[in-house]
C-alpha cells in the first residue's frame, strides 16, 4: 500500500503498470480502479510497461478520482506538460513536435493556443459543420450499398480523417491517406499489425517525421496559394503582432492528425456498440433525437473515455490528496477511472443517455489543456449518429478487436452487417 508520509515509496499491491493490465477489458480494469478510488485515490506504481525508452524515474503516481484528476488538470503551474504528456522519456523538442501545445506550458502555451483559436473563424466553423453533414450522409450511403464490412474502416475511421483533412484543405487523396497512416503509427507503434515487422522506435520516428514533412509542405503551399481553409487561416493568423512559425504549424498538423482522427474514431465505434448493448437507451435517444443528442454525446464521451491516461510532471514539491510528491515526479491521470467515480456520477456503471449533469473528464478535466477541438468532435458524433440511427436501424455490430495500450482505448476492427 502507498505510504502517505515522508519520502517512503512503496509500490501499490494493485499494479496498473504491466502491459497485461491494459490488455484486460475496460470492465476488468475498472475493478482495480474502483478499489483504488475508494481506498487510495493516489498510489505509487512502477514505471508503466511498454514505453519506447524505459523511464529513468522509479515510478509514477496514479490518480484515479474525479476530484484529483480535476485538481491536477487545473493546476498547470504545479503539474506541467512541458516535460511530456505520455509515459515516454522524450527530449523537449520532440515532445513539442509530437504534441504541439499539448506539450507546452505557460506562457508559450497560451500564446500558441490563442493563435490557433483565431484560425477557427465563425465562417470556418460553419463550413466545417456543413462538410461533416455531407460526409456523414455519404458514409452511410456507402455502407448501405455495401451491406457488411469493418465498421472501423468504413465509418469510424473514415469520418474523422475526412473531416480533419477537408477542414485543413488537404485535397490530395494520396496525402490524406499517408497522413492518416502516420497518425495511426503515432499511437499504435507497439502494435504488431501496425509495425509490420519494424521496430517500434522506427514506426514512431517514421510517423512523426512523415506528418511533420506533410505539415511543412502544406503550410508552404498555402502561403503561396491561399484558399478558404484552415491551413490558410493558420499561416495568416496573427495576434498582437505574433504569427505562427512553420515549426508550430507543422506541429499542430501532427496534433490535429492524431487527436482529431483517433479519439473521435474510437468514440464512434464504442458509442455505437453501447447503443446496441443497451437497446433501451437507443430507444430513449430516438424518442427525441434532437432534444437528447447533445446530452447523449456527453455520455458517449464519459462511457468510452477514448483517451484513458495523460501524465504531468510536478514542478515543485507539493501535496496531492494527502500525499507528498517531489519535484520531477510523474503524475498519471486515469480519465477512464475518473469517469466512473461513484462520488460524482450516480449509477456510474450504467450507460445513461439522459444523464444530467455529466461533468466527465473526457475532454481533459478542465484547465488550460481542455480539448480545443471538442466542438468538432461533437459535430461529428451528432451527424454520424443522426444518419446511423435513422437510416440504418438494422445495423448489427460484432465483437471489437482492441489495441493493447495505456493511452487510448482504441478499436482496431469491428465487423458490421445490415440486415
Amino acid at each position: 500500500m502507498t505510504s502517505t508520509m515522508g519520502d517512503a515509496r512503496t509500490y501499490d499491491e494493485l499494479s496498473v503498470s504491466p502491459v497485461s493490465f491494459w490488455a484486460q477489458t475496460a470492465e476488468e480494469r475498472e475493478e482495480t480502479f474502483k478499489v483504488l478510488r475508494r481506498e487510495r485515490p493516489i498510489s505509487w506504481h512502477p514505471p508503466l510497461e511498454g514505453a519506447l525508452i524505459p523511464p529513468e524515474n522509479e515510478g509514477v503516481w496514479v490518480v484515479t478520482t474525479h476530484e484529483l484528476i480535476t485538481q491536477v488538470s487545473k493546476n498547470a503551474d504545479i503539474f506541467c506538460s512541458g516535460e511530456g504528456f505520455q509515459f515516454e522519456e522524450v527530449p523537449p523538442d520532440v515532445n513539442e513536435a509530437a504534441g504541439s501545445f499539448l506539450g507546452m506550458d505557460a506562457p508559450r502555451h497560451q500564446v500558441l493556443r490563442k493563435l490557433v483559436s483565431s484560425a477557427f473563424t465563425p465562417r470556418q466553423v460553419t463550413k466545417i459543420n456543413d462538410q461533416i453533414k455531407q460526409q456523414a450522409v455519404t458514409i452511410v450511403d456507402e455502407i448501405i450499398a455495401k451491406g457488411s464490412g469493418d465498421f472501423v474502416a468504413d465509418v469510424s475511421k473514415k469520418l474523422p480523417m475526412w473531416t480533419i483533412y477537408e477542414m485543413m484543405g488537404l485535397d490530395d487523396q494520396e496525402k490524406r491517406e499517408a497522413a492518416a497512416h502516420h497518425a495511426d503509427g503515432m499511437v499504435s507503434w507497439a502494435d504488431e499489425d501496425v509495425a509490420a515487422g519494424r521496430e517500434p522506435g522506427e514506426v514512431l520516428n517514421e510517423s512523426l517525421v512523415g506528418l511533420l514533412e506533410l505539415g511543412f509542405e502544406f503550410a508552404e503551399q498555402r502561403r503561396n496559394d491561399p484558399q478558404a481553409d484552415l491551413m490558410t487561416n493558420l499561416v495568416q493568423a496573427e495576434v498582437d503582432g505574433v504569427k505562427l512559425t512553420d515549426d508550430e504549424i507543422a506541429s499542430f498538423f501532427v496534433l490535429l492528425s492524431v487527436a482529431g482522427n483517433d479519439t473521435t474514431r474510437n468514440s464512434i465505434s464504442l458509442a455505437m456498440r453501447a447503443l446496441q448493448q443497451f437497446p433501451e437507451q437507443k430507444a430513449l435517444l430516438l424518442d427525441d433525437f434532437e432534444g437528447r443528442i447533445g446530452g447523449a454525446i456527453e455520455e458517449f464521451v464519459r462511457w468510452v473515455s477514448p483517451v484513458m491516461t495523460f501524465r504531468r510532471t510536478a514542478t515543485q514539491d507539493t501535496v496531492l490528496g494527502g500525499q507528498h510528491i517531489k519535484a520531477g515526479e510523474w503524475v498519471a491521470m486515469v480519465y477512464s477511472s475518473g469517469n466512473r467515480d461513484e462520488s460524482v456520477f450516480e449509477d456510474a456503471e450504467v450507460f445513461d443517455v439522459l444523464r444530467s449533469p455529466n461533468p466527465h473528464v473526457g475532454f481533459g478535466g478542465g484547465g488550460p489543456h481542455f480539448c480545443m477541438g471538442n466542438f468538432v468532435a461533437k459535430m461529428q458524433l451528432r451527424e454520424i449518429f443522426d444518419q446511423l440511427l435513422h437510416r440504418v436501424p438494422t445495423l448489427r455490430l460484432g465483437e471489437p478487436e482492441y489495441l493493447t495500450g495505456n493511452f487510448v482505448r482504441a478499436v482496431k476492427s469491428m465487423p458490421y452487417t445490415i440486415d
